[in-house]
């Protein structure tokens, strides 16, 4: 006879059944077949389905590729350097939102609205506005006596990159914001008003009370963000395609570029792996920065 605890997990497996099912035939199967692909030579189109199988070359390749090692180093820049400057912008707004004045839920909702925006749209957004001609940032920064001639933002190599990533940090700070916000609000006034009657400053007070109430969330928003930095594509195909002269060819953009435009689907595939793999490295290196944090509060606890 089964005991209860027994008969429970057997329960809990046979109910979580078909939703394990279903992620394997939406996410397993197509990695499988994506990690097959990366060891042959298959093409999407004059191969007639055949495809041999070459071992590792397809990754041996990748890996001396100076094409594929410069879209590593543009996106690891571009990671590193938006998700710093969300995540300091995200405080400091949730700082100043969680503040009382007049107007406070008006802004709070004209926060959110670059975030609510589809990708799509606020890459459109800001490809008018870095526009040569017509542009408001040319027309801003003339009109302040910073440029004295307008510039091609998204046509220049030098910047073309950082202007991309000006709208992905617009657009992707109120994710921080919200989080660092929600946990600000569980914050007890009593601290505070204890912590001022000590006589402690303003940075006293966010290093001590706010901060550690914070850093959960925050931790949670970083990882959120890296992912989704390091997998940047959506932004880069609007509003550069990757110019110029390969300039925003990121990770996402030069696999995007070797299965579909080259339409090398073997090659594709193992850039693809590549990727993955590099990705969940962020993922691991960020978890276990968060089991030391958790582990430092509880020493600190006790």
């Amino acid at each position: 006879m089964l005991s209860l605890q027994q008969r429970e997990q057997r329960q809990a497996w046979v109910l979580l059944a078909p939703m394990l099912l279903v992620m394997f035939l939406l996410t397993g199967w197509p990695l499988f077949r994506t990690i097959w692909l990366s060891f042959t030579d298959a093409a999407l189109i004059g191969s007639d389905g055949a495809a041999n199988l070459i071992g590792f070359d397809n990754y041996l390749y990748a890996l001396t590729d100076p094409d594929f090692v410069a879209s590593i180093g543009r996106t690891l820049y571009f990671t590193v350097v938006s998700v710093v400057i969300e995540g300091v912008i995200g405080v400091l707004v949730a700082l100043l939102l969680n503040q009382r004045f007049y107007g406070r839920n008006v802004l709070r909702v004209l926060v959110i609205l670059p975030w609510a925006l589809p990708t799509i749209v606020n890459a459109m957004m800001w490809r008018l506005n870095f526009n040569p001609d017509y542009g408001s940032i040319n027309a801003l920064l003339t009109q302040l006596g910073v440029m004295d001639h307008y510039r091609s933002w998204l046509g220049t190599p030098t910047s073309a990159l950082n202007a991309v990533m000006l709208a992905d940090i617009w657009k992707n700070y109120p994710l921080v914001t919200l989080l660092v916000l929600a946990a600000m609000q569980s914050i007890p006034d009593d601290l505070y008003e204890a912590a001022r009657l000590d006589g402690a400053s303003a940075l006293r007070r966010f290093r001590a009370i706010t901060l550690p109430a914070i850093a959960g969330p925050l931790s949670v928003a970083l990882v959120l963000r890296t992912i989704d930095a390091f997998k940047i594509f959506d932004i880069i195909y609007v509003m550069t395609r990757g110019g110029p002269v390969d300039s925003t060819k990121t990770l996402s953009f030069f696999v995007y570029q070797e299965s579909f435009s080259y339409l090398r689907a073997g090659s594709g595939a193992a850039y693809a792996i590549l990727m993955t793999l590099m990705c969940s490295l962020l993922i691991a290196i960020y978890m276990l920065m968060l089991l030391r944090q958790r582990r430092r509060s509880k020493v600190s606890e006790t």
